[in-house]
This record gives C-alpha cells, structure tokens and sequence, in this order.
C-alpha cells in the first residue's frame, strides 16, 4: 500500500473524531436556484421527446445543466447549442461495478458527443470491501481521461449504502483522484440526499473553492433545496428542477 494511501487513511479516521469546521460553510438561498441545479432524468423509460423537452426548459429558465442518459447525449447537445446550458451524463450508472477501462470509455465516448461534465459511480463494493487503492485508481483514471479534454467529474458515492469511516475515505478519495465533485446518490439506490450526508462531506472536502459538494436524489421542495444548499452543496441534482425555480421565483 502506498505511503499516500496510508496518509489517506489515517485522515479518515481522524475525521471521524475531529469533525474538522471551515468558513462559509454553505452558500445559503442563491439569487438565481437554476444556476445550482442539474435538471436531471435518468429514467429508463425516458424517451426522446421527454430529453427534448428537458433540454428547452433548462434554457427557458437558465438552469446550469441537464444529466441525461448517454444514450441522449447527441441529441442534447443539438437540442441545447450555444445556450450556454451545461450538457452532463453519467458514466457506470447507476451500479459503478463495471471494469474501469468501461468507464473510462464511456467518458471518452460522451465528450466526443457533446457532454462536458460526467457524473461517474464508484465501485462501491470495493470500497466497502476494503480495496481503497482499487477505488482511487477507478476514479483518478476517469478523472484524467475526462479532464484531458475539459471536462468535469462529479463522483457519485451513494452515501445510503456507506458506513461513516466509508463516506470519510470515499470523499478523500475522490479528492485526492483529482474529481471536480463529490455526490451522494444516484437516485436508485436505497436513499437519497441528506443534509448530514451533505454537511459531512463539506466538511471532508473543505471550503467551496476546493470541491464541489452534489446532492442529488429526493431533492423536490423548495425547502429541500435551500436546506442542501446551506448544508455546503454547491449543485442540486434534481428532476423537479423547472418546479423549484418557479416557487423560488414566486417568493421573490
């Protein structure tokens, strides 16, 4: 094991006991919610038109990105032009227990098709089988491939299934590969976004000029997402996007 692994994983546990604090731990209510949001629909059934419609709404209300399926990546990225609007898929969805070069390929394959932010699974099972190492190289591979053409990863941890030391190392992980985010869920899994869960991994990551924090799963009320937020999240990842920006906009 590594001399940086065995540092890794001594921060963790030491986290568990510091609960390390920094300033300006969340953001707070945004001047404008759709620039925090990842209007999403990852559906299996989601067709075409569903992808084009969510595509016309995210520049209709100036949403920072749409996360599509990969295999509506092309479409998107004729749906949204030059509209300034963020074009995100995912990568080893929604299971991450695929080989890396998989991943790695996938990322590759969405980037040449228009995607510019990739939301990537962790093999989850590695980590919770004791296999950091296997985890770190999974994710730094995925990260290198994605940036060498200026792209940004967000990697998805799916808190739900982890015990606390786990959410620690996983986020330190993900930091120490060189990922733009650290995301709780997929959606699919057993739980969605928590404010604890956000709060932790703000926490471990440290300061919003560090890391982006994403919370997505479950996120469908106002007061959901402004609680994410001034939990440390800097993106919501939510299908009830167009909803949120609407009761935001009416209380102003």
């Amino acid at each position: 094991m590594s001399s940086n692994l065995n540092a890794l994983l001594d921060r963790a546990k030491a986290y568990q006991h510091e609960r390390p604090s920094f300033p300006e731990n969340g953001r707070g209510a945004p001047g404008s919610l759709g620039q925090w949001i990842d209007s999403t629909l990852l559906k299996p059934e989601a067709t075409a038109n569903q992808v084009r419609a969510l595509c016309q709404d995210a520049v209709k209300y100036q949403i920072k990105a749409v996360c599509i399926n990969p295999i509506f990546v092309s479409l998107a990225h004729r749906q949204l032009g030059d509209s300034g609007v963020n074009l995100c898929t995912v990568v080893g969805f929604p299971l991450g227990a695929v080989p890396t070069r998989t991943k790695v390929f996938e990322a590759n394959q969405a980037i040449r098709q228009g995607a510019v932010e990739i939301d990537m699974v962790i093999p989850v099972g590695l980590l919770k089988g004791g296999q950091p190492q296997k985890v770190l190289d999974d994710i730094q591979r995925v990260v290198e491939a994605s940036h060498q053409h200026g792209a940004i990863v967000k990697v998805i941890l799916e808190m739900a299934l982890l015990a606390p030391y786990e959410k620690i190392l996983g986020c330190l992980l993900c930091q120490a590969a060189g990922a733009n985010f650290v995301k709780t869920s997929t959606g699919f899994g057993p739980g969605g976004a928590t404010v604890e869960d956000v709060e932790l991994m703000r926490r471990v990551v440290g300061p919003v000029d560090l890391m982006g924090v994403k919370a997505a799963g479950g996120i469908r009320s106002l007061a959901d997402a402004l609680a994410m937020l001034q939990a440390g999240a800097t993106r919501l990842g939510t299908s009830a996007g167009v909803k949120l920006i609407q009761e935001s906009a009416a209380l102003h």
